[in-house]
């Protein structure tokens, strides 16, 4: 879930102009129980095969690809990023637009950039959306191409598995090469993740959690080498949130003795956990673990106010207990608040705890959906 429900974060508002001359201008949530009829539907586990699934999967209704990291440069100054491409397809496969203009397209792309700066106290973020035509935005397998305008998510033609990522936004712009030698992390059951009692509300989901990457980050007129660890997830599937289901808050930690961990906490309308909440321990060696709702306490230990008067979590104690571990988790700032649409918070966080009565440390990234 990159949250990786975010996918959903493309909207219903997107479908009446699916074949429009003009990209339309909003985003906004996609409701529960908006139709996906003539699309495939995620209801039972599949067989991945690699690399093909890192490519698109078109007759799905939507999918994404979701890269965030800490990232160090040679001083020690620290740096967050997010690059994630959303694909979202407007009509079911097979169906064709009527007349020929060059514009109308069966897919709209977005994409989303942010930088967090925590020594000068900046975060920046850019959205973009566009149609798949013209050239203008799309995505292929093997080799894999994902890209908006001049944005982009490849694998890198001379340098076998790593991946190319390049964007530039306010002031910040990242050219990063990523090892994605690992193997991928199958998350929920196999790979299928449900996500409510609905019929469908589910998506195929894997993840790369522990992506070693190097490259520049620019910020104003300096180039600065960079090093660090990304996170890679992968969702899709045609399905949207349940129906009383409003959000969530998804955590991707990468700690100091070589363990991942990745848990999503979705929230119904009244606030509480709901139980399709789920998550996957990855150990040293690489072996995953399911995690249950259960299996993971979080309890907020502060808050932040967005200057829209936004209340989000702003700091975590996070406990589970078969794994013996028990961290806290505290963003690098406060303000990491990408101002959409859609809005939401996303950032990059610093972990300390204990597994098993060692003291442990790490990094990662949080994403909050759904709060107003």
């Amino acid at each position: 879930m990159r949250a990786h429900l975010a996918a959903l974060l493309v909207g219903t508002a997107l479908v009446p102009a699916a074949w429009a001359a003009t990209p339309p201008a909003q985003v906004g949530a996609l409701p529960a129980g908006d139709s996906a009829a003539g699309f495939a539907q995620v209801l039972a586990p599949r067989t991945f095969v690699f690399a093909a699934d890192h490519g698109p999967h078109p007759q799905y209704r939507q999918e994404w690809w979701y890269t965030t990291g800490n990232l160090t440069a040679a001083d020690g100054e620290r740096f967050g990023f997010e690059l994630t491409f959303f694909r979202f397809a407007l009509a079911p496969p097979g169906t064709r637009p009527a007349g020929d203009s060059a514009w109308r397209a069966r897919e709209i792309y977005m994409a989303h950039f942010a930088v967090t700066d925590p020594q000068r106290g900046r975060f920046r973020f850019a959205q973009r959306l566009s149609r798949a035509a013209l050239g203008l935005a799309g995505a292929q397998g093997e080799p894999l191409k994902v890209w908006l305008e001049d944005w982009y998510l490849m694998a890198d033609p001379g340098e076998d598995p790593h991946w190319r990522l390049h964007a530039s936004g306010e002031g910040y712009g990242l050219d990063l090469q990523l090892d994605v030698s690992g193997t991928p992390v199958l998350n929920g059951a196999a790979g299928l993740s449900v996500k409510s009692q609905a019929p469908g509300d589910a998506s195929y989901y894997y993840s790369l959690p522990r992506v070693a990457v190097r490259g520049q980050l620019r910020r104003g007129g300096e180039e600065l080498p960079v090093s660090g660890l990304a996170w890679v997830d992968r969702e899709w599937g045609s399905g949207g949130l349940g129906a009383q289901q409003v959000g969530w808050d998804w955590f991707a930690l990468q700690l100091s003795d070589g363990s991942a961990l990745m848990f999503y906490a979705l929230r119904s309308a009244s606030g509480a956990r709901d139980p399709h909440s789920a998550g996957t321990f990855t150990d040293p060696a690489g072996t995953a673990q399911p995690l249950p709702s259960a299996g993971v306490a979080i309890e907020v230990t502060r808050t932040w106010k967005s200057p829209a008067g936004v209340i989000y979590p702003g700091a975590w104690r996070l406990r589970a207990p078969a794994l013996a571990l028990d961290v806290e988790v505290t963003p690098l700032l406060p303000d990491q608040e990408l101002r959409g649409p859609p809005r939401y918070w996303e950032g990059a966080v610093e972990v300390r705890g204990v597994r098993a009565g060692a003291a442990l440390a790490g990094r990662g990234y949080v994403e909050l959906v759904g709060y107003r």
